[in-house]
Order: structure tokens, then C-alpha cells, then sequence
């Protein structure tokens, strides 16, 4: 450097780029020096640094996410009809789908086998819980998981064939989206219990619920779902472990269709008193109103963006844009929350249920700022649902247009979770969820919150830098 160049450089007023701790930038500031801060960090541990370089300069990257993204937003949602499980899979006695990754007996947790036997004895296929474990475990039965039939199951997740489902349909992609029926809080069979109060609401379902609910959607005509999880985030709920609004207004749009379809009055008047005392009802269309919007963005080479976050109570499993129907998956996590009278986290299972995807899609743990009373249910304060929606739009590419946070001056939600951002911050997705038990027949024992693993996004981190092409 010559004398001159050293002097002009002295002579200069004084200017820095920081990156890191902020802490640095502030002292640099007191003494009146101009700072720009960068906002970098050192790839989240275990994420392959050359690995995460190759996939950020995949030059179909930024376009590719674009395009998951558009598709993803201009999905729409609409409840076409209600039919069991038998027609719409082609299900046959002991077949059955599950929440979650792809997963075995010998690796299935309490409530998943608590809910698989629960459904070997509605089925008829067993008449005792020990009948149904055995012919379980000795392969008498097999079970696959509903995302690899367009479908989602809240909790275990599992369907049989007799049970109903909700058939949404995506008017503008053509897609369709499936979900069972919601059978309520505690003892259910989502949350792995099997015993005879479970039997005797799943047998009223099945009888009752399902086929009327089937007859007033047909008299009704489409409902659009998409619209209602959107007026739902203006009215406190945030579509995952908050649906009370939601439910409220599928009651109310629906019951005088359901007293006019020729029903017997005391099953209108069953199936009211059913839908109305189950704030959780809707939970079972939000679910399939996530998984259009998800599927719309799925297989766009060189996105990075994730269509799918599900737990089997065993694994937690993502698939990203990017990487077509291949799993990565880790340990589950066990929720942090509130538990139900006695229990502790002793009695808790690991994280368990498709219904994450409203996280994917941005909101249930990502609209918590929607829903502040959610906290009174999973844990924490009104300043962490707060804190908690805007730490999201760090790991996420865009934000929902028709999906809106009113407390946040009603910006879109946040949308569009990319893996490169989530390696990069180290910011794992926030999920708010419940807490089955982690002994099969247990049922419910809390709700809480979760993070999904950060080997999940290491792994498709991997696996996007084997497909990226170079610039």
C-alpha cells in the first residue's frame, strides 16, 4: 500500500461492516462510526456448509420458490362432500392409514398402537385389545400413511375403513385433500385410546354423524374452507389447537341444510349438540385446507420451500418442494406445555399428528399472534405468541395474502418455510400441538409446544445439493 493510498485511507472518515452480535455495532456507533450490520451467522449445527453453498446457488432457486409459492397462494378450498374411508381409498378390512412418515409395528409408539388396536375392534377384526396387539404385531394388518393418499389424520392419525372423511377440493389446481371426522378432546382414538366410550362414539360416527353431515353438505353445495380459515385468524383462533370460531361457523352455515334433508329431528338435533360442544371440530377441514395450499407447491425443481412437516409419535418427517414425496426425518420431540390434571411429562408421548401442516402452510404455532389465548392451552404468554409469529417470517419466504394476523397491523401470515433459511438462522418451525399419552389407552394428557428436529432440514438440505445444477 503506498503512502498516499495509507493516508487517504486515515484521512477517511470512518466506516464498518459488522456481522454478528449487535453489541459490537452499538460501540463502533458511540464513537461515531458509520455501521452497516449483516445480518450472518454460522450454518445451524450439523448442516453441511458446502452442502447449503451449492443449493443456495442453484440458479432455479429464486424462481423455483417463486413459482411453489404463486401455486401455493392461489390454491383455493372447498368441502365438496363426506364418504367413507372403504370408497374413497378402496380401504379394506385391515387396511389402515396413519399420521406421520412411513413406520412400522416395532418402532410405533403407545397412542399410534393404542389407536391401531382401537381400530381393529371398530372394525370388527378383533373383539379384545390383546386379540387386536397380536394379530398387530403379526402382521395381520397393514397401515401406510395418509399423506401418500391426500390425506391428513390429526394425532395418530389412523383411518379405517368404516369411517367418514371430508373430500375438499382445490377448484383452481385440481387437487383433493381428505380428512376424518373429529371426535373431540380426552379419550379419543387419535390420542390412542380404545375402550368402550371410544367404540361407542366411533360406531355413532360411523352411523349418525358422518352419513348426515354427507347429506346436508350435498343439499348446501361447496363450502369454501380457504375463506373460513381466513375469517377464523380475524376471530381469535389460529386454525390448530384454536378453532372455535371455525366450528361455530361450519355449524352455522350448515344446520339448515341439516334440518332440511329429511333427517330423523333427534339425529339433527345429536349431530348439533356434536359439532357445537367440539371446539376442535373444524380442525378437521383446516387440516385438508392446508394440505391443498401444500400440494398445490409440490414438485418444482430447485425449491427449497417445505410441503410437508408430520410426526408418526416416533418420527418427525418433512418433504420439501424440491425433492418429490422423499421423507427426511428425525426423533420427535416431546411437546413443553400444561398437562391435564395429574399427569407430567412422564406421561407424555413424543410429537405425534399430520397436523402440522397448518405450521407448513403458516399458521396454527406461526399465527399465534391471531390467537393469544392459545397459551392458556399449549403454555406460555401472550408476549411469546407475540414473539413467536414474528420469529417465523425469519424462516419463511413470503407471507399469505388472504391469511392475516389483525394485531400485526394485518400482515399475511407467514408463508412459505425454506429450508435454506431455516439452516441458516438456525430457526426451527414453532408448533403448537397436544400431548397423547405415551402408554396406549391413555388418551389425552396436555397440549404444548414443539420444534421439529434440525436433522430433518440437514437432511434436505443434502438431498436438494445431490439435485441442484450449476450456474
Amino acid at each position: 500500500m503506498s503512502d498516499q493510498t495509507l493516508t487517504t485511507l486515515l484521512n477517511a472518515p470512518a466506516a464498518a461492516v459488522t456481522a454478528g452480535a449487535g453489541l459490537f455495532a452499538d460501540s463502533l456507533r458511540d464513537q461515531g462510526v458509520s455501521v452497516r450490520e449483516v445480518d450472518w451467522r454460522p450454518p445451524m449445527d450439523g448442516v453441511n456448509p458446502e452442502a447449503l453453498a451449492k443449493v443456495m446457488a442453484d440458479p432455479r432457486r429464486v424462481e423455483a420458490n417463486a413459482t411453489a409459492i404463486s401455486r401455493m397462494q392461489s390454491a383455493g378450498a372447498e368441502l365438496v362432500a363426506l364418504r367413507p374411508a372403504s370408497e374413497v381409498f378402496g380401504l379394506e378390512k385391515g387396511q389402515f392409514l396413519h399420521a406421520g412418515p412411513p413406520l412400522e409395528w416395532e418402532r410405533a409408539s403407545g397412542p399410534m398402537k393404542g389407536a391401531l388396536i382401537g381400530a381393529m375392534i371398530f372394525e370388527g377384526l378383533a373383539e379384545t385389545p390383546e386379540q387386536a396387539e397380536a394379530a398387530l404385531a403379526a402382521g395381520q394388518a397393514s397401515f401406510e400413511p395418509c399423506h401418500h393418499h391426500d390425506a391428513v389424520g390429526p394425532m395418530a392419525g389412523v383411518v379405517s375403513p368404516s369411517m367418514w372423511m371430508f373430500e375438499l377440493r382445490d377448484p383452481v389446481h385440481g387437487n383433493t385433500a381428505y380428512c376424518s371426522l373429529n371426535e373431540g378432546l380426552g379419550k379419543v382414538l387419535r390420542y390412542g385410546a380404545y375402550g368402550q366410550e371410544v367404540q361407542d362414539r366411533l360406531q355413532w360416527m360411523a352411523r349418525v354423524l358422518g352419513p348426515s353431515l354427507a347429506k346436508a353438505v350435498e343439499r348446501h353445495g361447496p363450502i369454501d374452507t380457504l375463506a373460513m380459515v381466513a375469517q377464523m385468524l380475524q376471530m381469535g383462533d389460529e386454525g390448530h389447537n384454536r378453532n372455535r370460531s371455525g366450528t361455530l361457523m361450519f355449524l352455522r352455515d350448515l344446520l339448515p341444510d341439516l334440518a332440511n334433508c329429511g333427517l330423523d329431528p333427534q339425529d339433527v338435533a345429536d349431530v348439533a349438540k356434536f359439532v357445537g360442544a367440539n371446539d376442535h371440530f373444524a380442525l378437521n377441514l383446516v387440516m385438508p385446507t392446508c394440505k391443498l395450499a401444500m400440494a398445490a407447491g409440490k414438485n418444482v425443481p430447485g425449491s427449497t420451500i417445505v410441503v410437508t412437516m408430520a410426526r408418526n409419535g416416533t418420527d418427525f418427517g418433512i418433504q420439501t418442494a424440491g425433492t418429490g414425496d422423499e421423507w427426511f426425518t428425525g426423533p420427535a420431540n416431546k411437546p413443553v406445555g400444561l398437562f391435564l390434571g395429574s399427569y407430567t411429562e412422564e406421561d407424555a408421548n413424543p410429537d405425534i399428528g399430520d397436523s402440522a401442516i397448518t405450521e407448513t402452510a403458516g399458521i396454527g404455532g406461526f399465527a399465534m399472534a391471531a390467537a393469544p389465548a392459545i397459551v392458556k392451552l399449549v403454555g406460555g404468554d401472550v408476549p411469546f405468541a407475540l414473539t413467536a409469529s414474528r420469529t417465523m417470517y425469519e424462516i419463511t419466504s413470503s407471507e399469505h395474502p388472504m391469511w392475516q394476523l389483525p394485531i400485526l397491523e394485518f400482515r399475511g401470515v407467514p408463508h412459505g418455510i425454506d429450508v435454506t433459511r431455516v439452516a441458516r438462522t438456525g430457526i426451527l418451525p414453532q408448533i403448537n400441538t397436544g400431548m397423547a399419552g405415551a402408554v396406549a389407552g391413555t388418551g389425552q394428557v396436555g397440549a404444548g409446544l414443539v420444534t421439529p428436529p434440525a436433522q430433518c432440514f440437514s437432511q434436505a438440505i443434502e438431498a436438494l445439493a445431490e439435485r441442484a445444477v450449476s450456474a
